[in-house]
């Protein structure tokens, strides 16, 4: 069974009770509750991860390296910009990373640092990124 780790990056704890304009009102929970069933309709392992504290976002991904993990899904969030430290772990790993926004950052001027060093990027389909980015991991890791 295919098996991701997924990180809710700096600050997703707040969705659903900051920014409810550009994020809606779903909350970290409701994000983990819905990835949670995507996974389980493609019949994927799946580790929610979430943590305000780059260094132990570094210390997951380096962990699930060696407990032989297939692929991350990222939503930096706070991270996405001055934390050269979670870009090279991310790019240190042998697993693929995908980056996925609910909102488009780009379309607010954001530019994320966390892109180069990922695989793919999925941005502005709200929570149905996950879903793009889960079935695009099986895809990838089934060939």
């Amino acid at each position: 069974m295919t098996k991701v780790l997924v990180v809710h990056g700096a600050g997703i704890n707040m969705r659903g009770k900051f920014q409810v304009e550009i994020f809606g009102t779903a909350t970290m929970e409701d994000y983990s509750d819905q990835i949670q069933k995507y996974a389980n309709q493609l019949d994927i392992e799946i580790d929610i991860f979430h943590s305000n504290i780059e260094g132990e976002v570094i210390d997951k991904f380096y962990q699930s390296h060696i407990d032989g993990y297939d692929a991350a899904i990222i939503n930096p969030a706070g991270y996405s910009t001055g934390h050269p430290a979670l870009c090279a772990a991310i790019s240190q790993v042998e697993f693929p990373t995908l980056e996925v926004h609910i909102s488009n950052p780009a379309a607010r001027g954001n530019i994320s640092e966390i892109s180069p060093v990922c695989k793919g990027v999925i941005t502005g389909f709200g929570l149905y990124g996950y879903f793009i980015g889960l079935k695009a991991i099986k895809e990838l890791t089934e060939e």
